[in-house]
């Protein structure tokens, strides 16, 4: 062999040894440069499975599976509203490449931060609610998905007295907990007003309140029930849906999955989908969008559930243009 051949040979292990103990620092630093998704929620973790794994979906479509190239940290509140300020902190900390939340987790986190981005999903109006300055450019740091729930009171209204026609007292379930359900109270309360319908307003905090509101209901000879919209009545829609049932009452809900569980019928656009969106759209905003250029994905399409077992139950008929109505029916 001659010198120079074996000159090239040692210099070649000596190459091969170095990228060895290279490699791990490089495995390393790809772990350390996977991004980090900040997941939050004002409600429990039980109430937010489907809308988790409803994300988990909009990642995976856009190219992101959570373990391999992005990491996802929960945190819920456990409708304890003010813990939400301390868990928008513990994300900034971390630090996490975008925050995706609800509606009080997002009005925590914009309190919180100008630069983190901040990808919310609700079921308000986000320019209302002081999230952006238009939904066509949000503008800062935040952008999101809204499924406009509390704005249909009126249609829901006069769906659930299509089917009570002769009902004289409806009562509100509700947590006055934001502008949107203040507004959504006074819309119910002004389109029961026009039909000459009282309106009982019941403001829910608690599982104990709940549960004294459909007392309550049961002794003033309640008619109908329309449940308003929000993380928190989302988040406790078994009781809600086993309370109507027990007391008789029909019930309005916003979103399919009280139906899903029990619920007379349901009106509004799909929470689920709407996660799904914010799972795309978070994929764009770990690959370079910003927020501000995002706008607010708006849902165009609602859907009306009935559940035919629960107005068995009920001694209802459903009229043939509710039914017509239906988007889905479960039997």
């Amino acid at each position: 062999m001659s010198p120079g051949g074996g000159m090239r040979r040692r210099e070649f292990i000596t190459f091969l040894s170095g990228a060895a103990a290279a490699w791990p620092f490089a495995v390393r630093a790809q772990q350390l440069a996977t991004p980090v998704i900040g997941f939050l929620r004002s409600t429990s973790l039980d109430s937010s499975t489907s809308l988790i794994a409803a994300f988990r979906q909009g990642l995976k479509e856009s190219g992101f599976n959570e373990g391999q190239n992005v990491a996802v940290e929960f945190r819920f509140a456990d409708n304890k509203i003010d813990r939400l300020p301390g868990l928008v902190d513990e994300f900034i900390r971390r630090p996490v490449n975008v925050i995706v939340t609800n509606v009080l987790g997002a009005l925590a986190a914009k309190d919180a931060t100008r630069t983190v981005p901040i990808l919310f999903v609700t079921g308000s109006d986000p320019v209302k609610d002081g999230l952006v300055a238009s939904l066509n450019r949000p503008g800062g740091n935040i952008t999101g998905v809204s499924f406009v729930s509390g704005a249909l009171a009126k249609k829901r209204l006069e769906i659930l007295r299509q089917l009570k026609p002769n009902a004289k007292t409806i009562a509100i379930l509700v947590q006055l907990d934001a502008d949107e359900s203040v507004l959504e109270q006074r819309e119910v309360q002004a389109a029961a007003r026009a039909t000459g319908q009282q309106l009982i307003v019941f403001d829910v905090n608690s599982a104990a309140d709940i549960e004294s509101a459909f007392a309550t209901m049961a002794t003033r000879g309640v008619d109908a029930l329309y449940v308003g919209t929000g993380p928190f009545t989302n988040s406790y829609r078994e009781q809600l849906t086993e309370s109507a049932a027990r007391v008789k009452i029909p019930a309005m809900y916003s979103l399919r999955e009280f139906v899903a569980v029990g619920g007379l019928m349901s009106y509004g656009a799909s929470i689920t989908d709407a996660y799904r969106q914010a799972g795309i759209y978070a994929a764009r905003i770990l690959r370079g969008a910003r927020p501000a250029d995002l706008p607010v994905i708006q849902a165009t399409k609602f859907d009306l559930v009935l559940n035919l077992k629960t107005a068995k139950a009920l001694g209802l008929t459903l009229p043939d243009r509710v039914l017509a109505l239906a988007t889905e029916v479960i039997e």
